[in-house]
Formats: C-alpha cells, structure tokens, sequence
C-alpha cells in the first residue's frame, strides 16, 4: 500500500502545468529526434540538457522532460526503419528486418500501428516493473560480474544464428568482421592505438551512428540506385492507410514476450536497449518462426523488437536510480545530469527524494500514453511517405543521413567513413550476407572485450574465472540450447528442402 501511496504523490508532482508541459513537448521533440538517422535518444538528451539549466528548472521537471525524450525518441526510431530501412537509433536496427519489408509489401500502415502498440505495451511493462520490484531487481543485478557480462554477450552472439539466416559461414564471416571493426581505437587497458592507420580520428573507436547510417542508408540509396538501372523506379504503393485490427491483435504473445525480455536485460547495468532488441527478436523467432516467414515482413518480428527495445529503457532506468550506475549510453547522460543538480542516486535516493522518483514514475506512465495518441494517428501521414516515387524520396534521404552524421561532430572524417561503411554495406548485400551480425558485433564488441579483459584482470589471468559464477554457468547452459535449437531448426529446414526438391 506505501507503493501505491508513493505513487499517488508522484502524479500529484507530474500533474503540475510546468511538469506536463514539458512531457508533453518531450514526448514531441523525442518522436522527431528518434525518426532523424543518426541522433538517437543519446545525442537528443545531450542537447536538451543544456534548455535545462538555461531555464532554471529543478531536478524533478528536468528529469521529466528528459526522460520524455529518451522515451519519445525509442518510439520514434521505428518510423524511418519501416519506412525507409534507415534505424533512426541502434535498437531499431532489428525492425528493419521485417518493418520495411512489410513496408515494400504495402503494409506500412500496420507495421506502424503495431510497432507503436508493442512500445506502448513494452514501455508501460517497464514502468509497472519500475514501480513494483526496483529494489529487488537492482540487488539481483549487482551481482552481475564482469565474467557474467562476457556469458551474456556470447549468448547475444550465439542467437545471431536465429537472426542472420539458414548460412552460418556468412553469419559468422559478418559477425568477425563486426568485432573486428569494434577492436578499432585506443585499447581500453594500455591505451595503445590499434588498427588506427595512424588517422587520430579513429582513436576513439567507430562511432557506431556512423557505421549504422553508412550501411543501412547508404546501401539502401546504393541498391535502389542500382535497381532504376535496370527498371524504372515505381513509388511503393499502399494497400490501406489504416492499420488492420487482427493483425495487431495476433502479435499480442509476441509483444508480451518481447516486454519481459526487453525489460530484464534493461535492468542489467551496460546492457541497454540493443541487446534488449536482439535477444527480443530472436526469442520470438525461434519459438514462432515455424515457417520462415521472419525477415520477410512478419508482423511478430515488428512487434517483439519495439516491445523489447522500449522495455529496455524503462528497464535501465533502475540501475541508474537504484545503484547509481546507468544502464544504458542515455542514461548515462541524464546520470551526469542529476549529478550537476547535487542530486546523487543510489540506495538512498528513494527515502531521500520520493518527489523526484515517484514525480518522474508518473511522469513516464502519463508519458507512454501521450506517446501512443500523438503516434497513432500520424500512421497515415507517415504511411503517406511510402507514395512518394524513389527518385524524389531517395536525395532526401541522403540528405538527411548526410545532415544527422555531420551534426554528431561536424567532422567530414565521419561523413567520409559513413560512405565507405555504404559501399561495404553494398556489397555484402550483394553477396547475400546479413549485416545484422556485423552490427552486433559492432555495437556489442567493446563491452565484450572491456568485461573479459576485466575478469582476466581480477582472476590474474585464470580463465576459470568465466565459469566460476552460478550466474555465468546458468547463461552458458542457456547458450548451449540455444545453439541445439539452431542446429535443429537448421537440419529440420535443410530436410524439407530436400523432401520438396525429391518431390519435385
């Protein structure tokens, strides 16, 4: 009952003018922000802290806006991934995989629809969680090690497999040459350039906004190019510009279960959105993919991604409040903002600050619905972008990836890379190998290699240390099944393609 009392405080501090005012102008600017190619929820919270202190507001409203945005822009980055295969952030980049498929279909309008009913469900399953269990969610995650962490990447990994296609030669090609690109900067320990070409712009590593724009974007405009070649470039027509009911209706399960994926790996401190995204989707693929309909413009595989990735960012605002230690790359951010403020979390917070916390637990459930009847009648307007014929659509797009990256830094080095990262993205696809893992390895590659470097350092280099935790031992068996199951669905594939071939 003290929760629920909390609670009602709490929308008593959200309900004030100022304070919905600004969720109402964060969960709009988020929306625009996340739909823009390379800013993303970290880069649109950056420039609004700023707004923040200019105008004076306290700790509470700042953190209400902010965290408006952060939720605004995971809303926002399905919009140019269904429609224009572009991930407006790094969590988006697995709807791409069946939202703009179902796009090329003529199904924008219910790939919309039900992207934006999956984050309202995952979201609004985060903020229930936030609510409910914090306390003892935050005290399971703390005991998270660095050996545990390196366990659960090489489970990321493993479902790669589920994700990328039946060829697992390619898979594995792409997912190495991801690592490989993440190894790229100042090693995280010595400090010692590697595969920097002796180019001071790579020392930080590669901006993952980059790499993403260069191989979705710019190998998009490369293919379409391509294609008006050899035939005339035709707009994408629509079948309807309102979303079909049953079918929203028939990816509930997948929805549900994309939220409690998405939720608990929010709550593990680093893991973020992306993961949340990836373990999502490829959950729901094997336990729904009987027949290979996933990456072909399934609904399921819209609805899984969007739920996971949205109860992702709710989920990693517990470590953040709990623990003081973020849980994400935004976050992160609003973490340092909060500490400018004189306002430390942790354990204590909660007894010290209930207005801030249950001030900004209401904020986000008034959010999530703010956020669901500001998108759902756009999916017209959206859907409408599909008619506009490629030759007018494609140097928009361009512009716009080219706009988005040079505003991250204003270096013509990224703009340069993105393109590069484009040609590349081009011809993998040529080859027929997914870029999916490539990302993933990617995003995912720098952690992995901080965690295990870190285990090696507290064991003084005993390997023994991976499998020494119950933790990391439950997440390798876990990784055991997951690898059978794709063997299994692989052979049983592999058999009815040669029953049908012997029947032919």
């Amino acid at each position: 009952m003290e929760t629920f009392s909390l609670l009602a405080h709490g929308f008593a501090v959200a309900l004030t003018p100022l304070n919905i005012a600004l969720l109402l102008l964060g969960c709009f600017a988020g929306t625009l922000i996340g739909a823009l190619p390379g800013l993303g929820p970290v880069n649109g919270v950056a420039i609004l802290i700023p707004l923040t202190f200019a105008f004076g507001f306290d700790a509470t409203s700042s953190l209400i806006l902010l965290s408006s945005v952060y939720f605004g822009c995971m809303y926002g980055g399905r919009i140019s991934s269904i429609l224009l295969n572009i991930p407006g952030d790094e969590p988006a980049v697995m709807t791409t995989l069946d939202g703009y498929p179902m796009a090329q279909q003529g199904r924008a309008a219910d790939a919309l629809a039900i992207s934006g009913v999956a984050s309202f469900v995952g979201a609004t399953v985060a903020v229930i969680g936030l609510t409910l269990f914090a306390p003892m969610l935050a005290r399971m995650a703390i005991y998270f090690g660095p050996a545990d962490y390196f366990a659960l990447y090489i489970l990321a990994f493993v479902t790669i497999g589920g994700i990328a296609g039946v060829d697992p030669r390619k898979t594995l090609l792409s997912a190495l040459l991801g690592l490989m690109i993440a190894t790229a900067g100042l090693d995280p320990i010595s400090g010692i350039p590697r595969y920097t070409f002796n180019n001071y712009h790579l020392y930080d590593g590669v901006d993952a906004i980059v790499a993403l724009v260069g191989l979705f974007a710019i190998s998009e405009i490369l293919m379409i190019l391509e294609k008006a070649v050899r035939d005339r470039a035709k707009p994408i027509g629509i079948d309807s510009w309102i979303p079909d009911v049953r079918t929203i209706w028939r990816t509930r399960w997948a929805i549900l279960r994309g939220s409690v994926v998405g939720f608990v790996a929010g709550v593990l401190p680093g893991a973020g959105a992306s993961l949340g995204s990836v373990m999502s989707y490829s959950m729901e693929k094997q336990a729904s993919d009987k027949d290979g309909t996933f990456g072909k413009g399934d609904p399921r595989g819209v609805a899984a991604p969007e739920a996971g990735n949205n109860a992702a960012s709710g989920g990693a605002l517990i470590p953040m409040l709990s623990l003081g230690v973020p849980g994400s790359g935004t976050t992160a951010v609003m973490l340092a903002m909060l500490i400018s403020l004189n306002v430390q979390p942790g354990p204590l917070l909660f007894e010290r600050q209930p207005d801030l916390v249950w001030g900004l637990v209401a904020s986000l459930y008034l959010g999530n619905v703010a956020l669901l009847i500001l998108n759902l009648p756009m999916i017209g307007l959206f859907s409408r972008l599909m008619m506009v014929p490629t030759w007018a659509l494609m140097p928009i797009v361009a512009a716009v990836s080219f706009v988005g990256v040079f505003s991250i830094s204003n270096s013509t080095f990224d703009l340069e890379l993105m393109i590069i990262f484009g040609v590349l993205g081009y011809l993998l696809r040529k080859l027929d190998v997914s870029l999916v893992p490539l990302v993933l390895g990617l995003l995912l590659g720098g952690d992995m290699e901080r965690n295990l470097r870190r285990a090696m350092s507290i064991s003084d280099g005993d390997w023994g240390i991976l499998i020494a935790s119950p933790i990391s031992i439950t997440l390798y068996l876990l990784t055991a099944i997951f690898l059978g199951l794709s063997v299994w669905f692989a052979l049983r594939e592999r058999r009815r393609l040669l029953a049908r071939v012997g029947g032919d």
